[in-house]
């Protein structure tokens, strides 16, 4: 299964109390921190709700 790297590029501040909680569920703390999850449809929502804060990189498995 694929693999996907998020990266939070814009600030939560001012948005919200759901972004939140969303971008702190995907693992993300602060700007420019990236975390890898694996390419699921839970993941997948998660990231369509946030999808004006982060960045998404599809990571091939070797």
């Amino acid at each position: 299964m694929s693999k996907i790297d998020v990266t939070l590029v814009k600030s939560t501040i001012g948005r919200p109390g759901k972004h939140h909680k969303v971008v702190r569920s995907l693992g993300l703390r602060k700007l420019n921190q990236t975390v890898r999850h694996e390419d699921n449809p839970c993941i997948r929502g998660m990231v369509e709700k946030v999808s004006h804060l982060v960045r998404v990189e599809t990571v091939e498995e070797e």
